[in-house]
């Protein structure tokens, strides 16, 4: 009998909140969750893969913003950094595998103006997430 082994890579997604978790909004104010981006978040953690949030909010609308994804039942990696990467660079950006914000070009966007948690689950899956 052979043992097959399979190499599960674990890749760290960086992830706006503005537009992206939830949609536009009047800041500071925290607006209604993009319908699906939970699901999809979850289910990515559960892959074992790493969120980390990389968005422009900091101070107290930077913890709003935390408590907000925690009490959703997201697990964050990092928050606007990821973790051991000062040991190898200087940088202040949010290092990632893949980055998933509303501003990025080719980000799929619903008829509702927000983004289309659907398309990028299919997306995601299809590049082996």
């Amino acid at each position: 009998i052979r043992e097959l082994k399979i190499k599960f890579i674990i890749m760290i997604i960086a992830v706006d909140f503005d537009g992206t978790i939830t949609k536009h909004n009047e800041f500071p104010e925290i607006n209604e969750i993009c319908p699906y981006c939970i699901d999809v978040l979850t289910e990515m953690i559960s892959r074992g893969h790493k969120l980390v949030l990389n968005t422009m909010r900091s101070g107290i609308y930077l913890n709003d913003a935390v408590k907000f994804i925690e009490s959703n039942g997201l697990q964050l990696y990092g928050v606007n950094y990821t973790p051991g990467q000062k040991s190898w660079t200087k940088s202040p950006k949010v290092y990632a595998d893949i980055y998933i914000d509303d501003a990025a070009l080719g980000i799929p966007i619903t008829d509702g103006g927000y983004l289309d948690w659907k398309e990028i689950r299919r997306q995601l899956i299809n590049k082996g997430y």
